[in-house]
């Protein structure tokens, strides 16, 4: 009788708690910008945020069966904070906690929970909750040290009181409207710009438009997409840690900006350059944390590469001739429905075959 006896295995440490840990830290500087910027509110909204996702998860496992252990995993709190990072400082709470039901219920365990989904729930959510609440969707609250916040803004975002009675009652409960608080975003006013005959530079000249500002963070978007710097020093360290791969967040923004670069050639006045593409909105988060979600995307490096190009054509395409200012989570959630098709096509060829 032959004993067989299986060789000793070296674990990597790799599981999906720890990737999910390590995308958390890697937004970690993102979020500290988003406090930075906004003050309680930011931190109101985080915490709401990852709370209500977790709490949706733990409803779905309760009624599904499911083991609670699942919950542990980290993916819920990770859906969480991807979602507040995608919001605006000024948006309501109950608003806040529709976007954790959506991202929860019916981008995620609808399909089977984790590893089943095939669109990132955190983005599915804000798509939702974009489609549903136009107006507060887009009513970018104005950053604290941005260089108009004294002229536009009387209103202190690190006092705790203030910031509570926004969250929890709305612009009304500081004698404020919703207008007074909010400015237009750098591709919002540009967009707007645009639809009046005006030009990218006579618009850009308008809105005060800083790439310094738009790098460290300085203007008016979503919680998390005001840094490009916090938001880049966060993908490094997830490349660094080979939770994700270069192959997508390189095509994706290399892909807008040499988009971005030949139209700017032809008609600077028309086109925006290639640098505000770049740091404007959401690229950097989308480009590093929502297009690399390993369930929704490529499992082929070929195939990511397509996958970034496609992202990158239509987020420039969307935000220069279409309706949406921005273009990153259309684009995204689009190319999420072209992996089946582009894994078919692109899969390694069989060795020996």
């Amino acid at each position: 009788m032959s004993l067989l006896i299986s060789s000793p295995h070296a674990h990597g440490g790799d599981s999906i708690r720890a990737n999910m840990l390590s995308v958390i830290i890697a937004l970690l500087p993102a979020a500290g910008v988003s406090v930075y910027l906004f003050g309680w509110l930011a931190l109101f909204l985080i915490v709401l945020c990852m709370v209500g996702c977790m709490l949706s998860e733990w409803v779905c496992l309760k009624m599904m069966g499911r083991p609670l252990s699942r919950l542990g995993d980290g993916s819920a709190a990770l859906t969480g904070l991807l979602l507040a990072l995608t919001l605006p400082a000024a948006v309501p709470w109950w608003m806040a906690l529709i976007g954790c039901v959506a991202a929860i219920v019916l981008a995620k365990q609808v399909y089977g929970g984790l590893g089943h989904n095939p669109f990132n729930p955190a983005l599915a959510a804000r798509v939702v909750l974009l489609i549903s609440f136009p107006l507060h969707m887009t009513a970018w609250l104005v950053p604290m040290h941005a260089p108009v916040f004294a002229a536009v803004l009387p209103l202190n975002l690190y006092d705790f009181s203030q910031c509570w009675n926004l969250f929890w009652l709305g612009p009304e409960a500081i004698g404020k409207g919703l207008d007074a608080i909010t400015m237009a975003s750098p591709l919002g006013h540009v967009k707007t710009e645009w639809s009046r005959g005006i030009g990218a530079v006579e618009a850009l000249r308008n809105y005060d438009y800083s790439y310094l500002d738009a790098f460290l963070g300085r203007e008016a978007g979503s919680l998390g997409e005001t840094s490009a710097l916090a938001l880049l020093l966060g993908g490094v360290y997830l490349l660094a840690r080979h939770t994700i791969s270069w192959h997508i967040p390189v095509s994706f923004i290399v892909t807008v900006y040499v988009l971005a670069a030949l139209f700017n050639a032809v008609n600077p006045d028309h086109f925006a350059p290639p640098l505000f593409h770049v740091l404007a909105g959401g690229l950097m988060l989308g480009a590093f944390f929502m297009a690399t979600d390993p369930v929704s995307s490529p499992v082929t490096p070929r195939g990511q590469i397509v996958f970034g190009i496609g992202c990158g054509l239509l987020t420039w395409s969307i935000r220069t001739f279409g309706g949406y200012p921005e273009g990153v989570m259309f684009s995204i959630l689009l190319m999420n429905c072209a992996v089946p098709l582009i894994d078919h096509y692109l899969r390694p060829r069989v060795y020996g075959k």
